[in-house]
C-alpha cells in the first residue's frame, strides 16, 4: 500500500467510525423509546448496549485521532499504540454491557410482566438491517487500514446486530407462545449478553497481543526473510524482530555480509536491505538493520 493509499484508508476507517457514532445515537433513541411503549426488556437492554456503543466510537475515534500523529521527540515510534488501546478499551466496554444486561434481564424475571407489543419487531428488524450494514463497511474499512480500533468498532456493530437478533427471538416467542412466555423476552437479553462477551474477548486478544509485542505470523516473517535475501550481497540473516505499533510494522534484523567490504559497502548493502523489505511490505515503517560479518557456523534464521 502506498502512502497515498494509506491516507486514503486512514481516511475511510474515520469516516466510517463518524458514520457509526452518529447510527449509534440515533438507534439507541429509538429502541429505548420503543422498549419503554411496548413493554420489551430485550429492547430497553439493546438500547443500552448501543448507547455503550456510543461511547465506544468515541474512544474509537479518539484512538484514530492519536494514532495519525507523527512520531516526535516523546514518541519516537509514533503513536500507534492507541488504536490497540483503543481495541482494548472496546472490547472491556462490551464486557461490562454484556454483564450489565444479563443482570438486569436475571433479575427483572421475579417480576410479572406482559408481553411485549408486537410493534417491537419492526423496530428490531429494521436495526438488524441497519447493523449488519455498518458492520460490513466498516469491517472492510478496517482491513483496508490495517486498523485494530476501527475493526473492534465494526465488531461491535456486529454484536449489536446479535443483540437485536436475540431479542427478535424473544419477542416472537413471547407473543406466540402467550401467557407464560413472558419471560421469553429476558431470557432472549441473557443469550445476547452471553454472545456479546464472547465477542468482547474475541475482540480483547489481538488487543493484548499489539500491546505485548507478540511475534507477527509466520507469513509475515517469511515475507521480510525473502525480500531481505533479494539483495545480492547478503550472505546471511539471524535475529529477526518485529513489532507491529498500530497499523505499522518495526523491524529489527541483524545481516551477515562478507568479512573483506569496507564499513561504507557494508552501510550500502543494510540500506539496500532495508529498502527492500520496506518495498515489499509498505506496512513497515522502519527497518533497524545491524550488519555483521559472515560466519558459517553462525546459527542463522530459518
Amino acid at each position: 500500500m502506498t502512502p497515498a493509499a494509506s491516507a486514503h484508508a486512514r481516511s475511510r476507517g474515520w469516516r466510517t467510525a463518524q458514520f457509526g457514532l452518529l447510527s449509534n445515537a440515533a438507534l439507541a433513541v429509538i429502541k429505548l423509546l420503543a422498549g419503554v411503549a411496548g413493554n420489551s426488556y430485550a429492547l430497553v437492554a439493546d438500547a443500552i448496549e448501543s448507547a455503550a456503543d456510543v461511547v465506544a466510537s468515541l474512544v474509537v475515534l479518539g484512538g484514530l485521532r492519536l494514532a495519525a500523529r507523527d512520531a516526535d521527540d516523546d514518541y519516537p515510534f509514533g503513536y500507534g499504540r492507541a488504536e490497540p488501546i483503543a481495541a482494548a478499551a472496546v472490547a472491556l466496554m462490551l464486557l461490562g454491557a454484556a454483564f450489565g444486561i444479563a443482570w438486569e434481564a436475571l433479575d427483572a424475571m421475579r417480576t410479572p410482566h406482559g408481553a411485549p407489543a408486537p410493534f417491537t419487531l419492526l423496530v428490531l428488524v429494521g436495526v438488524v438491517a441497519v447493523k449488519q450494514w455498518l458492520f460490513r463497511a466498516q469491517h472492510a474499512a478496517g482491513r483496508e487500514s490495517g486498523s485494530p480500533a476501527v475493526q473492534a468498532d465494526a465488531w461491535h456493530h456486529l454484536s449489536d446486530a446479535i443483540t437485536s437478533g436475540a431479542a427478535i427471538v424473544g419477542i416472537s416467542v413471547a407473543l406466540l407462545g402467550g401467557p407464560g412466555w413472558e419471560q421469553a423476552d429476558e431470557w432472549a437479553a441473557v443469550v445476547a449478553a452471553l454472545v456479546i462477551a464472547v465477542n468482547a474477548f474475541i475482540m480483547l486478544r489481538p488487543a493484548v497481543h499489539d500491546l505485548m509485542d507478540k511475534a507477527p505470523e509466520a507469513d509475515l516473517r517469511e515475507r521480510i526473510l525473502h525480500a531481505a535475501r533479494s539483495v545480492g550481497e547478503v550472505r546471511d540473516l539471524e535475529k529477526l524482530k518485529v513489532r507491529r505499533v498500530g497499523a505499522t510494522l518495526f523491524v529489527d534484523l541483524h545481516v551477515q555480509a562478507d568479512a573483506a567490504l569496507t564499513l561504507h559497502d557494508a552501510h550500502i548493502v543494510g540500506g539496500c536491505v532495508k529498502t527492500a523489505i520496506r518495498q515489499a511490505i509498505p506496512a513497515v515503517a522502519d527497518v533497524l538493520i545491524h550488519m555483521e560479518p559472515y560466519e558459517p557456523l553462525t546459527e542463522s534464521v530459518p
